[in-house]
């Protein structure tokens, strides 16, 4: 069973405020094919990544580990709890103590450290060591770790998010299995809703982009949008996916009591990382959430079973059910470093080694980020969690593009949502041109 993974939870939480950091400097650096150290001599190199909790800290060591006794010539300083403004400023400065391999939480960085240059290129890395990503890793993570052809990080680890629900709140409303399409989403949230008074005694489901994890593009996951068109414009105004996303979430908000009875219920509710989040207590019977809730929920003991399953999907995409949102961390090499052959073994073995990578997602209860290692019988799990490992493999989950000032465009989106569902926007096809016009200006003048 999993444990609490505080840390890993909280990268969710921060991804959109930490995408906002500038990287502002382009690195000069090489590209993998200018690499010229031996990393068959003895040689130290310094990994920064940014996990932090005892447990955490301990997976990585031992990963480490695995890897300096299968390259002994390669030696590893770690160092932890590094978050991407300190990575960020260590990549500009360079020095012998600047990081060569990073990992960090936040993909929506993805796009500045790849136009920037402050991570290299493993295209040419992969080429030589003769493994193919498309092969490798599931198509959300490949598609997340590139921009603009560049594919200057690699997945480690992953996390997929998918529906949890009460098992007995839904036994009592007399729902016999999790809801796999929209509308029987839509009645399966108001058959569990339970009103007292002015509030409720409990909700079916919080559907409020400001719900925890509720946040766009957890929500658009499930309708499949194209975020940009071939010329790099936001397409959020062409692609009916958006609208009609916004439709139904707003049409839940208002069948559900409305926006400002939610929001009065919401305040009253407990922290989205303590033992009181709501779907803990009961309070709310649905919950779109990422694979480290189970972890958390049962460690809060709740008075009912916990049941997981993918989040529904459109009507009209009935037959893609199983699929779901995907994000994780990524692992890079920094330009500046001057031991990028050396650093290139170390990222290869935490990304690609089936075992390492299988042994790294049983200690910290990610989801293995690489097609092999999703299959391997060496993973340990409750068997709940394989939810997010088969939404992680399916073919039509997706995840966010990378764009060159991060995830600017999420928050521009996710604003739009706030006005939408508040009632403070009423005009769906005016806001969509709007917000769409809003990003292009931000992406040009990034540019």
């Amino acid at each position: 069973m999993p444990e609490v993974i505080p840390s890993i939870a909280r990268k969710t939480a921060f991804a959109l405020t930490a995408s906002l950091a500038l990287l502002t400097t382009a690195c000069t650096g090489q590209s993998g094919s200018g690499a010229s150290d031996d990393p068959s001599k003895d040689t130290t190199i310094n990994f920064w990544h940014a996990w932090s909790a005892p447990n955490e800290v301990k997976a990585v060591t031992s990963l480490v580990a695995g890897f300096e006794q299968a390259h002994p010539h390669i030696h590893v300083n770690v160092v932890g709890n590094m978050t991407d403004d300190k990575i960020n400023q260590a990549l500009r400065a360079g020095g012998d103590k600047a990081p060569d391999v990073i990992s960090s939480f936040t993909t929506n960085n993805v796009g500045r450290f790849c136009s920037s240059g402050a991570l290299v290129d493993l295209n040419p890395f992969f080429k030589r060591s003769d493994i193919d990503p498309e092969k490798t890793f599931p198509k959300p993570m490949n598609e997340y770790t590139r921009f603009e052809g560049n594919r200057c990080a690699v997945p480690l680890l992953g996390d997929a998010y998918g529906l949890y629900y009460n098992k007995t709140a839904f036994a009592k409303a007399g729902i016999k299995t999790p809801p796999k399409t929209w509308s029987a989403f839509e009645a399966d949230a108001k058959k569990l809703t339970i009103t007292r008074g002015d509030g409720y005694q409990q909700l079916g489901f919080m559907p409020n982009y400001h719900g925890w994890e509720s946040t766009t593009e957890h929500y658009f996951g499930q309708f499949s949008p194209t975020y940009f068109d071939q010329d790099g414009k936001s397409n959020i105004a062409k692609d009916p996916a958006f609208e009609k996303g916004f439709t139904l979430q707003k049409k839940l908000v208002d069948e559900l009591g409305g926006f400002r009875k939610l929001e009065r219920f919401r305040a009253t509710l407990g922290d989205e990382w303590g033992a009181k989040h709501p779907f803990h207590t009961g309070q709310v019977a649905m919950q779109l959430d990422g694979e480290w809730r189970l972890g958390m929920a049962e460690e809060a003991k709740p008075e009912f079973e916990i049941g997981v399953a993918p989040l529904p999907v459109p009507d009209d995409q009935a037959d893609q059910y199983g699929k779901g949102y995907i994000t994780g961390t990524i692992a890079g090499i920094a330009a500046t470093s001057h031991k990028q052959n050396a650093a290139w073994e170390l990222v290869k073995y935490m990304t690609t080694d089936t075992d390492a990578v299988v042994g790294f997602a049983n200690d910290i209860h990610n989801v293995p980020s690489t097609f092999a290692a999703l299959k391997s019988p060496k993973l340990k799990y409750d068997p709940r969690f394989k939810t997010f490992l088969d939404i992680a493999g399916n073919p039509n989950s997706t995840s966010t593009p990378a764009s060159v000032n991060g995830g600017v465009y999420l928050v521009t989106i996710q604003q739009f949502g706030y006005d939408y569902e508040s009632g403070k926007a009423t005009d769906l096809k005016a806001g969509l041109k709007k917000t769409a016009a809003q990003i292009d200006t931000d992406i040009a003048q990034a540019q």
